[in-house]
C-alpha cells in the first residue's frame, strides 16, 4: 500500500515513520500516511513562516478571490470528498457528502466576511487621529479531531488564511486523508506554496510537535479535555493565544407543551448523527413528568427503526471509529443495566453484514440519576440518557449539572419560559424548538466551562485569527 507524504510548502514529504488508517466500516487498512515528528513539523512551520509575510500583503479582495476559487474546487469534487470523508470516519455517506458542501461554504463565507472586516476610528480628541486594524498572527497550527475532519479543519483554517495568516494542519490520525487533500486543492486554488501545510501522525508526535514549535503564534484545537488542558499549558508557556473546542453533554430540554411531532425527529438526529461521536450530540434527554412516556416510547420506536451498516451503504447509523471506541460505548450499556432501565440497544453488531466493523446497536436508557456517571461523562456514541424533571427550575438545574456546556436544546410552545430557559442555562449555544441550525457556519460557536473557550464559526471566526492594533496619529 503506497505511503501518503506530508504535504509542506506545496510538495510531498515523506517521513521513515508511518500510521495506519482503519477503515470503521470493515475494520480493515484503507491507506497508511507518514507519522510527522518534530523535523518534519519543523520544515512545516517554516515554509509557513517563509510565504506568511507575502500572503499577508496580497490585497484582501484577492486573498477572497483565492478562497473563493478553492470552495469552487471543492463544489467541483464534492462527491469524491463526500465518499472519502465517509469511508475514513464511518459516518453515513450522505453526512459525508453535506460535510464537504459545508466544508466548501466555510471558504466563500470567509471570502465575503474578511472584505466587510473593518478596523474602526475613535474620537479622543482634536489633535489626534486613532484607528484600529487587525492583524493576523502569523503561523497558525490546527490540531483536528476525527469525527469532523473536513468541516472542522475548515472552520479554522479558511478564517485563519482570510486575515493573513499562514497555516500548518495537524489531523487526526484516524482520519487524515480529506485534509491531505484540501491542502492540494488549495494549491490549486493558487494559495502559495506553504500557505496550507498538512503533517499527518499521531499525537504524541506531530501533534506535540506543532503544539511545542516557537514559530505558532496561534493554535486551534477540538478534541477532549484532558488534551486540551495540555495544549493550553503548553500555550500558555509561550504566551501565545489558544481556542478550544472541547467535550460536551448536551441537553435537549422538552416540557409538556413542546409540540413532540416536531421534536422526536430533531432529538433522534441529534444523538444518531454521525453515531453520536459528535461534541454538539443532544446526549441527554431532560422530559418533564407529565409527558415522559409517550416521549421515551417515541424515541424508543425511532431507535429500533433506525438503520445500522457500513458506511457507503448510506445507514441512520454507521459504525464507532475504533473497536476502542466500540467497547467504550459498550461498558456505559453494562453500566446503564445496573443503575437505570436500559429501555432499548446496548449490544455490538458482529459478523454477517457487519464483518469486522465497529458496529453498535443506539441505545436509549432511561430513569439515569442526574448526578451518575450516565448523565456526566462524554460517551461518544449512539447513547442517549433519558432523565424526568417536575419543575422549570429543576430543568434549568439539570441542565447545567454538568462540567461541560456546548449546546442545548429547549422545546416549548411559552415564548417567555423559551427566553429564560435560554438565559439560564450556560452554553455557548441555545436553541429553542430547533438543534444544531443544520451546519450554521454564520453561528458563533464554543463552550462554557470544560467545554473550552474562544469562537469559531460567523465573525467571530475572523476576530479569534486576528490581533488589534491602535494607531494614534498626532495632529
Amino acid at each position: 500500500m503506497q505511503l501518503l507524504p506530508a504535504l509542506v510548502a506545496g510538495k510531498p514529504l515523506l517521513s521513515d515513520r508511518s500510521v495506519e488508517v482503519t477503515n470503521p466500516s470493515t475494520g480493515q487498512v484503507m491507506a497508511v500516511t507518514v507519522d510527522c515528528g518534530p523535523a518534519e513539523v519543523a520544515l512545516a512551520v517554516e515554509s509557513a513562516a517563509e510565504a506568511q509575510p507575502s500572503w499577508r500583503r496580497t490585497a484582501v479582495a484577492e486573498r477572497a478571490r483565492v478562497l473563493r476559487r478553492l470552495s469552487q474546487l471543492i463544489e467541483r469534487d464534492m462527491e469524491e470528498l463526500g465518499r472519502l470523508e465517509s469511508e475514513q470516519t464511518g459516518k453515513p455517506l450522505a453526512q459525508g457528502r453535506r460535510d464537504a458542501e459545508l466544508t466548501a461554504r466555510y471558504y466563500d463565507f470567509y471570502a465575503s466576511a474578511v472584505e466587510t472586516f473593518y478596523g474602526t476610528t475613535i474620537p479622543l480628541n482634536d489633535s489626534s487621529f486613532v484607528f484600529t486594524s487587525y492583524e493576523p498572527h502569523g503561523v497558525t497550527g490546527h490540531i483536528v479531531p476525527w469525527n469532523y475532519p473536513m468541516q472542522i479543519l475548515s472552520r479554522s483554517v479558511a478564517p485563519s488564511l482570510a486575515m493573513g495568516n499562514c497555516v500548518v494542519v495537524k489531523p487526526a490520525e484516524e482520519a487524515p486523508l480529506t485534509a491531505l487533500r484540501l491542502g492540494q486543492l488549495a494549491l490549486e486554488a493558487g494559495l502559495p506554496a506553504g500557505a496550507f501545510n498538512v503533517v499527518p501522525g499521531m499525537g504524541e508526535t506531530a501533534g506535540a510537535a506543532l503544539t511545542a514549535h516557537k514559530g505558532i503564534g496561534h493554535i486551534s484545537f477540538t478534541g477532549s479535555v484532558e488534551v486540551g488542558r495540555i495544549i493550553a499549558h503548553a500555550a500558555a508557556e509561550r504566551l501565545i493565544p489558544v481556542t478550544l473546542e472541547l467535550g460536551g453533554k448536551s441537553p435537549n430540554v422538552v416540557f409538556a407543551d413542546a409540540d413532540l411531532d416536531r421534536a422526536v425527529p430533531i432529538i433522534v438526529n441529534s444523538i444518531l448523527q454521525n453515531a453520536g461521536q459528535t461534541c454538539s450530540a443532544g446526549s441527554r434527554l431532560l422530559v418533564q413528568r407529565e409527558i415522559h412516556d409517550e416521549l421515551v416510547a417515541r424515541v424508543a420506536d425511532a431507535f429500533r427503526a433506525a438503520t445500522v451498516g457500513p458506511a457507503l451503504s448510506d445507514p441512520t447509523v454507521g459504525p464507532l471509529i475504533t473497536d476502542e471506541q466500540r467497547e467504550r460505548v459498550l461498558s456505559f450499556a453494562a453500566l446503564a443495566r445496573q443503575e437505570a432501565t436500559l429501555v432499548c440497544g446496548g449490544e455490538a453488531l458482529r459478523g454477517g453484514d457487519y464483518g469486522d466493523g465497529f458496529f453498535v446497536q443506539p441505545t436509549l436508557v432511561d430513569d439515569v440519576a442526574p448526578d451518575s456517571r450516565l448523565a456526566q461523562d462524554e460517551i461518544f456514541g449512539p447513547f442517549l440518557a433519558v432523565t424526568t424533571f417536575g419543575t422549570e427550575q429543576e430543568a434549568v438545574t439539570m441542565a447545567n449539572g454538568t462540567d461541560f456546556g456546548l449546546v442545548a436544546g429547549v422545546w416549548t410552545s411559552d415564548v417567555g419560559r423559551a427566553h429564560r430557559m435560554v438565559r439560564e442555562i450556560v452554553s455557548g449555544q441555545v436553541f429553542v424548538n430547533s438543534y444544531g441550525a443544520s451546519g450554521g457556519v454564520e453561528l458563533p460557536f464554543g463552550g462554557f466551562k470544560n467545554s473550552g473557550y474562544g469562537r469559531e464559526k460567523g465573525a467571530e471566526g475572523l476576530r479569534g485569527f486576528a490581533q488589534v492594533k491602535t494607531g494614534v496619529i498626532g495632529l
